[in-house]
């Protein structure tokens, strides 16, 4: 029998894209798009690292009925052969590694610890795919004999065995691609399939701490055509969710054009008529406040479905952190960007939900930062909910210096800022002051949101979403319903980054 070849998925987070089950990478779908090309009588096996945790652990969960197991939550219908797999495999792709900090409800992310004992089952090639190719490049004595090549960007069949630091020309990766109904058939979940539109940043200067130089210090865009045929591709193997968010701005896609979003939304409600979800991500607000960033948040309203999100990044309020470290969008300009989705978005669609609404990120432990930092922010999230404007979320993090960025070769200059300190009270300063009260503006008692699902069991209740871009999290306080039951809810309070509700079954 042949031997088969395997990807190991121990999940990447980047500011551009997820990797975490329900999403599917496109470094997961450019593996197996690569193996299949390079080993067409192959069969080609799909594990994730929480499968192999589970074999490692007996096949036993960590915690009893009815609550889920966040460290072997997303098993694929490989998990009692993985180990076996792994151990059988002519070749091993493992995609791994996050570029900014992530926490998630339902997942751990592989570590290089995990990643390691894996590896050791390995008797085949084994090759490193993703973000930590980078951190594995930057420190090579950790990692010295664990993987044959690395990739830090993009895999193809040409240069599997080779391993790669830039990334492959996007028709080297369209002349990969075939069908991937192989891949999808190992998932039990559904999948949100992450579409790349394009690569580099937009902007004339790079934020300080930006990794998307490293990845592509030009900008290379996709044709229209080319983002239809892999979304076509991923349609015909059975997926139903697509987020447009592997880029650093939705709404600069072929030069902020206009004609080409509505091309590119338009064509996938056309080539996959029974999609279920079709969301965007990251939004520079330069960008979107400009004239046709509002036409272009209008067709993102009318052509995708609700609960939308346009993440934006303004990073930091504080003129100080916005000079020093390059970020150019103020305060203003933030305001006119959120006011541009808020006229373009805030309907509400059937099922309850703001067809599009922004979403906002901040960072702290910026160079510059001073106790200033934390007050400017909270006085301009003040102006905009005074303002009577909506958010879908807010996301509070501590800088990370990416090997390879500005940011890091100053990272000395990082130590004594005071959020070293005080990070987790400006955080739940942000919660309690402006993130509870927006969800009780956006979702307010007694709204009902159809069509969600359970989908994690813990010591707080039952968790239930719709699959979405950042889908808002709901708390059915003590209860343990199945994972997977259909539900619609009823908002009955708020939390921050969270809502509580109560369920009935469909």
């Amino acid at each position: 029998m042949t031997a088969p070849v395997v990807i190991l998925d121990c999940y990447t987070v980047e500011p551009s894209g997820l990797g975490v089950p329900p999403y599917l990478s496109a470094y997961v779908r450019q593996a197996y798009a690569a193996l299949r090309r390079a080993r067409p009588c192959v069969e080609v096996r799909y594990v994730t690292i929480d499968d192999v945790r589970w074999c490692l652990a007996g096949g036993r969960p960590a915690v009893d009925a009815p609550l889920s197991d966040r460290w072997t939550y997303s098993a694929t219908v490989n998990r009692d052969k993985a180990v076996e797999l792994l151990r059988d495999a002519e070749a091993v792709v493992v995609v791994a590694g996050d570029k900014v900090p992530s926490v998630h409800l339902h997942a751990v992310n592989g570590s290089q610890d995990d990643i390691a004992r894996a590896m050791a089952c390995a008797r085949g090639r084994r090759y490193l795919l993703g973000p930590m190719a980078t951190w594995a490049l930057s420190e090579p004595a950790s990692w010295a004999g664990l993987f044959d090549a690395v990739h830090t960007h993009t895999i193809t069949s040409g240069d599997l065995a080779l391993g790669s630091r830039t990334p492959a020309p996007y028709g080297q990766l369209e002349a990969d691609r075939d069908s991937f109904t192989g891949l999808i058939e190992q998932m039990p979940w559904s999948p949100v399939a992450e579409l790349e539109l394009y690569r580099g940043c937009t902007r004339k200067a790079f934020c300080r701490f930006c990794n998307e130089p490293g990845k592509a210090p030009t900008v290379a865009h996709r044709t229209v055509e080319d983002v239809l045929a892999e979304a076509t591709q991923l349609y015909d193997a059975g997926v139903r969710h697509f987020r447009l968010g592997q880029q650093t701005c939705f709404f600069s896609y072929q030069g902020r054009s206009e004609d080409a979003i509505r091309a590119l939304l338009g064509g996938i409600r056309e080539g996959c008529p029974e999609l279920e979800m079709l969301h965007i991500d990251d939004a520079d607000p330069l960008a979107v406040a400009a004239p046709v960033g509002k036409r272009i948040a209008a067709a993102v309203a009318e052509l995708c479905t609700e609960g939308n999100c346009a993440p934006m990044g303004i990073e930091s309020f504080d003129p100080a952190v916005i000079e020093r470290n390059m970020l150019t969008c103020t305060e203003d300009i933030l305001l006119r960007a959120v006011e541009h989705v808020n006229a373009a978005g805030a309907e509400r669609g059937a099922g309850g939900l703001p067809k599009l609404l922004p979403g906002l990120n901040l960072i702290y432990g910026l160079p510059g930062e001073t106790h200033a930092t934390h007050l400017a922010n909270l006085t301009a999230l003040q102006r905009i909910y005074d303002a009577g404007l909506m958010c879908h979320r807010t996301n509070v993090r501590l800088a990370r210096a990416f090997p390879g960025t500005p940011l890091a070769e100053e990272e000395a200059s990082l130590d004594g800022l005071p959020s070293a300190t005080h990070f987790e009270t400006w955080k739940a300063d942000i919660d309690q002051i402006w993130d509870k009260p927006m969800k009780q503006r956006v979702y307010p008692v007694g709204l009902e949101i159809p069509g969600v699902h359970a989908y994690f069991v813990d010591e707080r209740g039952t968790w239930f979403r719709r699959l979405g871009s950042y889908a808002i999290q709901i708390i059915e306080p003590g209860a343990a319903v199945p994972v997977g039951t259909p539900a619609d809810i009823t908002v009955t309070g708020h939390a921050p980054r969270v809502i509580y509700g109560t369920h009935r079954a469909r």
